[in-house]
């Protein structure tokens, strides 16, 4: 069965397309620069190199039934393989060093994690309410800067997605936004755990000899509270994924 490419992390792929919309905005800036405006401020950058897409077949996944095809990992791969590149470029590192086959394997594992919580997520939640879809695309006009719904279809639909489809992503990402809470809802921070975070920050903080006095335990203890919550959300879904895995059917043909 096909089954078009999902993003779990939706933020992820809002900022994608307005990049997208940004690029194209700095090749026509540049362009306006060689037919005569001041270019004398201008850096250019070293070209990055071009992703490795040669021989990927046309189903590179099978996950329980669900194909992932050579369009949909082609796209997600060229863009881990960007950021890597441009990770190298900012390090002083010969982007051409990128190992691209153990960098197709890594992005394969980050596809059948986020399959198989969306998997999970439609096996559990069944329904999702209006109140829940409206609360996830408020969230998401305020991460992008955007004013209304009609902005956020605009970009997607510039990337090829129409509004019933638009409309099912967002209803995938509450599912699965559901999920983590209903994993992860009973591991509340000890207090003992944010004095130890409090601490270690504290310390961290004193070995840079920063002038600026450090805040007190009860000033930042709420910070610490949410950071230990996200990273508990995060060690749980990871500890889900691994065990959907364990029983998962999964081919990589890569």
């Amino acid at each position: 069965m096909k089954k078009k490419w999902t993003f779990i992390v939706f933020t992820l792929f809002i900022m994608l397309a307005l990049a997208a919309c940004s690029s194209k905005d700095n090749n026509n800036n540049a362009n306006g620069n060689e037919n005569g405006n001041d270019n004398s401020n201008e850096v250019i950058d070293e070209a990055l190199p071009e992703a490795d897409l040669e021989g990927i077949p046309d189903v590179v996944i099978e996950i329980n039934g669900e194909d992932i095809t050579k369009d949909d990992f082609s796209s997600m791969y060229e863009q881990q393989f960007q950021q890597q590149a441009m990770q190298a470029q900012m390090m002083g590192q010969d982007m051409n060093d990128i190992d691209q086959d153990e960098l197709k394997q890594q992005t394969a594992e980050i596809i059948i994690g986020q399959n198989l919580l969306i998997q999970e997520a439609n096996n559990r939640i069944k329904d999702v309410s209006e109140d829940d879809i409206n609360e996830t695309i408020d969230k998401l006009l305020e991460q992008t800067g955007m004013e209304s719904k009609d902005d956020l279809l605009a970009i997607f639909k510039e990337q090829g997605m129409d509004e019933k489809e638009f409309n099912s992503q967002i209803e995938t990402q509450v599912k699965v936004d559901q999920l983590i809470v209903e994993i992860s809802k009973d591991l509340e921070p000890t207090e003992e755990e944010m004095k130890e975070t409090y601490d270690m920050i504290k310390a961290q903080q004193e070995e840079m000899e920063s002038e600026e006095e450090f805040p007190d335990f009860d000033e930042i203890k709420s910070d610490i509270e949410m950071q230990l919550k996200e990273q508990k959300k995060a060690e749980e879904t990871e500890t889900l994924v691994e065990s959907l895995r364990e029983k998962a059917d999964i081919t990589i043909h890569l």
